[in-house]
């Protein structure tokens, strides 16, 4: 690990004066920690965001569930109102990791680190959400930019994520078993807006499957999604599963999310 100088601010506005130069923030570091140690990453400064008490918490109302940015992976698994509002969120944040990854792992760092195989990226583009940040609000549609790039300028931070609640919606991912990361993962969600298909562990960013979307637009069900050929042009291959292969499992995990947003 290369040296840097380490700062723990107690509000917004420190966090915002500690972060200068070659500076990154950690909003838990499950992936940024292990990247330094391995010095795949390196950084002059790191802003330790944990002291920052209103960057957690949950809200849920008539307009949605607003999870602060350091509210971590757990917290969202447990959170009751959280169940009853867009259980599928629930289930998607307790399926992260294991456990020790979901009691430090938070959702800013998630959706900001935009691994191309997390699943709360899938959320948010499942669910239409919208990322709050220190500076603007960002549709999740606008927010992924491509591998582990976001939408998000140098000092700006996340401060919460904001998600409207669907009429139905279902998280089904086929994980690696050694990193519980997805192969393939697909959040579908029926809501005043339509049907909305995302997809992570397929390609280099989580993006909107249109094909899914437009099927399961004429026929809410596991067959009509079953059915929909997923072409493989710019789908992952790797030691894991051919681009064919992943491709494939695209159509079979959203026929599952299909059945399991049904079966609520």
């Amino acid at each position: 690990m290369y040296t840097f100088d380490y700062q723990r601010p107690a509000d917004r506005a420190a966090a915002a004066a500690a972060y200068k130069g070659e500076a990154r923030f950690l909003a838990g570091g499950q992936s940024l920690i292990q990247a330094m140690k391995l010095r795949l990453s390196s950084s002059e400064v790191l802003v330790d965001l944990g002291g920052i008490a209103d960057l957690k918490g949950i809200k849920v109302d008539a307009a949605g569930v607003t999870i602060g940015a350091m509210t971590t992976h757990a917290s969202v698994a447990m959170s009751a109102e959280v169940q009853k509002a867009i259980p599928a969120l629930a289930e998607l944040a307790g399926g992260i990791g294991d456990q020790m990854v979901r009691n430090m792992g938070t959702i800013g760092g998630s959706v900001a680190n935009a691994d191309p195989a997390a699943c709360y990226p899938a959320a948010l583009l499942g669910l239409g959400a919208t990322v709050q940040t220190s500076k603007r609000s960002i549709p999740a549609d606008q927010f992924f930019t491509g591998l582990f790039e976001t939408a998000l300028q140098p000092g700006e931070l996340i401060t919460a994520v904001s998600f409207p609640i669907p009429q139905k919606a279902a998280y089904v991912k086929f994980k690696q078993p050694a990193s519980r990361f997805a192969l393939v993962g697909v959040f579908v969600s029926q809501g005043a807006g339509g049907v909305r298909v995302a997809v992570t562990g397929a390609k280099g960013s989580v993006f909107r499957c249109a094909e899914l979307e437009a099927a399961l637009g004429k026929s809410f069900t596991p067959e009509a999604a079953k059915a929909v050929s997923v072409p493989a042009t710019d789908i992952n291959s790797d030691m894991h599963g051919s681009a064919a292969y992943r491709a494939a499992m695209i159509s079979v995990m959203a026929s599952r999310a299909v059945a399991a947003a049904l079966a609520r």
